[in-house]
């Protein structure tokens, strides 16, 4: 796939909004930079906000790798059953199978751009 340079405003993406998303806690907002059908090897890539005292509950990545980057926040994840403290700037990078959670522990919302290429 080629793509020439292509410039899409924030007001064009589309904004869903997941109540208890993957078995999680709370609404999280999903903001979708791209859709799958514009993207080669990639299913996902997106921001995500989850709230206070939120999460996203745990699945797996098989035949392929999820990737969030944490922009603001504070957070525990649970990468393949091991907890681990998160805040901004770190990387979580999930794949081959493994599975993850991840529930925001702040007082504000937890911002993850998250993007999964396929294998």
């Amino acid at each position: 796939m080629t793509v020439a340079l292509a410039i899409k405003e924030k007001k064009e993406m589309k904004i869903d909004k997941r109540e208890n998303m993957r078995g999680g806690q709370g609404t999280v907002t999903v903001t979708n930079h791209a859709e799958k059908e514009q993207m080669e090897h990639c299913r996902l890539f997106c921001e995500m906000s989850i709230p206070p005292n939120g999460s996203v509950g745990e699945h797996d990545h098989v035949n392929e790798t999820e990737y969030y980057l944490i922009q603001e926040g504070i957070g525990i994840v649970v990468d393949d059953g091991v907890e681990k403290k998160i805040g901004r700037g770190d990387m979580i990078i999930t794949g081959g199978g493994a599975s993850h959670s991840i529930r925001n522990m702040g007082t504000t919302p937890l911002v993850i751009t998250a993007v999964i290429i396929t294998d």
